[in-house]
């Protein structure tokens, strides 16, 4: 009896181990909509992990996955981040993509130019992200990351970000705005001498009027030159796109004369000096044209076509400009 009940054990062991093998090596099957996105949150047990994986239709058997992660000695070396598995993977490939990290990321491009309402509309439309500031205002916003009393146009650095898939927002947010302070930093130490810039923050400033005037970036620097020297001499910068900024969502596409002469505080017409926050996020070429300009004594510039400008010392050069490239005289 003992030897029957040894050699039924030994059986059973060895089915086990046969159905565990089978198990380990075969595609998972538990459903049809490959490919599927799952996470490891940071902190989790393997049995957690597993748990989480099952209730996203990734893992079946998360007892056996246990078992295998065990006898493979990997227990303790799941790692945190974004997988996804397709229609081909076994138990034993999602072992190891969560053991080496061999995580997906997701991608969100915040371009040049954009205003902190796109930007965070963009993220508010994100598939991707975990949106932990829905029902926040900017102010309240702005406090969750750090970044209290000040004005959040302009504080975000653009450009393309990666990110472990359902991720908080607030985490792209913190990211955006630490670029952008790091740049501003730098630009802000690499100054020319000479600039009338008192805080860092009108540099900031400046330079999303840059971003907004010009799509050609090696004019970026004369653009910095003809806003300087208007400021040099108390000459108002008298820049569209700051005027369609303080329209907000009355700009209907079309900037009329009575738009020039309607009164806000973006209204760089009506208004001397910088307007009081920035306009746009600025990117880093930008950010350098407003603090190295280039050497010119230039007051003007018209549009040329082709998102170039022709830029002009004087008033009457500027009026042929004007007949010529706008009015085709």
């Amino acid at each position: 009896m003992l030897k029957r009940f040894l050699l039924l054990c030994l059986l059973v062991a060895l089915a086990a181990l046969a159905w565990l093998v089978w198990y380990a090596t075969t595609p998972m099957q538990g459903r049809t909509d490959y490919p599927v996105a799952f996470s490891v949150e940071r902190g989790s047990t393997l049995t957690a992990a597993a748990r989480d994986m099952a209730q996203a239709g990734v893992l079946q058997h998360p007892g056996a996955f246990v078992l295998l992660a065990r006898l493979k000695g990997a227990a303790a070396e799941i790692k945190a981040g974004s997988y996804a598995t397709n229609v081909a993977t076994t138990p034993l490939d999602l072992l190891r993509k969560i053991t080496v990290g061999d995580t997906v990321l997701g991608k969100l491009t915040v371009p040049e130019g954009w205003s902190f309402a796109e930007m965070r509309s963009a993220l508010d439309a994100h598939p991707g992200l975990r949106h932990d500031t829905a029902g926040m205002d900017a102010h309240q916003l702005l406090k969750a990351i750090g970044a209290e009393n000040i004005h959040p146009e302009g504080r975000f650095f653009p450009d393309t970000y990666f990110f472990d898939l359902g991720s908080s927002e607030l985490a792209l947010y913190k990211r955006a705005y630490t670029a952008m302070r790091q740049q501003l930093d730098a630009a802000w130490a690499a100054r020319a001498s000479g600039l009338p810039y008192r805080t860092p923050d009108e540099v900031l400033t400046m330079a999303s009027v840059i971003e907004k005037e010009t799509g050609a970036p090696e004019e970026r620097p004369q653009i910095a030159a003809v806003f300087l020297n208007r400021l040099r001499i108390g000459m108002r910068l008298q820049t569209d796109p700051t005027v369609i900024y303080g329209l907000g969502a009355r700009f209907d596409g079309n900037l009329r004369k009575d738009d020039l002469l309607a009164d806000t505080p973006y209204n760089t017409y009506t208004r001397a000096g910088l307007p009081p926050t920035p306009i746009a996020l600025p990117g880093a070429a930008a950010l350098q044209a407003a603090v190295n300009p280039v050497r010119s004594r230039a007051l003007y510039f018209v549009a040329k076509g082709q998102g170039r400008h022709e830029f002009s010392d004087n008033l009457d050069a500027h009026n042929r400009a004007v007949n010529r490239y706008q009015r085709g005289r």
